[in-house]
């Protein structure tokens, strides 16, 4: 297939590769942490590594011997590994990367889309007004729209709500936190997104090897 591809396009496969992210699980199945390959084939060398799902690879290659074979290790784009089951849900940090990105950068008052430097974090219930500083009162607002709510509830300002804003759980949190996630981590992942939001393909970087 590489073959097929101009000069370009190999470019471009080639370093979409080189900052490739595996998803590593525990093993009952839970997201742990975006590694490196690097980092992921240390648990393979220490034989921690319990299951592999998904279907891309990425093949890291390392000395030679004295027949002149190059040793190779195939890692998966997921791996369960050996080690204490946690919950790393913990509470889920609200920053302005996070919470564009679960609204897929649409101001959720007009339903236009925006560049990241457009967009601004809205307060439903205001601060002012006793709101806080939560996922279930913050939505993503263009400054346009911001301005004309002011201090006031959508209610107040006639302004309703396109959807209803929701913290994320433990695996839409994985999908928050990497930009660039391969199609069978997607599949993986999505298949446990809560029924209050769905992402748009097209709003994802998938990564095809």
């Amino acid at each position: 297939m590489v073959g097929l591809l101009t000069g370009n396009q190999q470019a471009i496969f080639a370093k979409r590769d080189q900052i490739m992210l595996v998803l590593r699980l525990n093993k009952s199945g839970m997201p742990q942490a975006w590694i490196t390959p690097e980092e992921a084939a240390k648990y393979y060398c220490q034989g921690r590594v319990l299951f592999e799902l998904g279907e891309n690879k990425k093949v890291l290659r390392g000395g030679w011997n004295s027949l002149g074979e190059q040793s190779t290790l195939s890692l998966s784009s997921i791996i369960g590994c050996d080690g204490k089951v946690v919950n790393p849900m913990g509470r889920i940090p609200l920053c302005n990367r996070y919470l564009f990105r679960r609204d897929n950068n649409v101001c959720l008052y007009c339903g236009q889309r925006f560049k990241v430097s457009q967009l601004t974090r809205d307060h439903v219930i205001p601060k002012s007004r006793g709101g806080k500083n939560l996922w279930s009162n913050t939505v993503t607002a263009c400054g346009r729209c911001n301005h004309h709510k002011a201090d006031r509830t959508p209610e107040e300002a006639n302004m309703a709500l396109l959807a209803v804003p929701f913290a994320p759980n433990i695996y839409e949190h994985f999908y928050l936190r990497n930009r660039r996630i391969l199609a069978d981590q997607m599949e993986f992942l999505s298949g446990h997104f809560s029924a209050k939001r769905q992402w748009l393909e097209n709003d994802i970087h998938l990564q095809q090897t």
